[in-house]
């Protein structure tokens, strides 16, 4: 497995990277509302949306991106 040229620009600017870990911050809240069950914050609210953000993040993966991918976008 090789990295690609542009690993560096595609961690720091790639939409899919941070909508990846967005949605890995929120799972982590779900986990948290469950332990703690803090009232007011219904359950699965944090799971649902971590979905809905997993999804932009598998549809930012297939858009092409200026600041990644170094030219103009076809």
């Amino acid at each position: 497995m090789n990295l690609v040229e542009n690993w560096q620009a595609i961690l720091t600017k790639a939409w899919s990277i941070k909508f990846t870990a967005a949605s890995l911050l929120l799972s982590a809240l779900e986990v948290w509302v469950q332990l703690v069950q803090p009232a007011g914050i219904p359950g699965g609210i944090f799971a649902g949306i971590a979905g809905a953000v997993s999804l932009a993040a598998g549809v930012a993966r297939l858009l092409a991106q200026q600041e990644v991918s170094g030219g103009a976008v076809k």
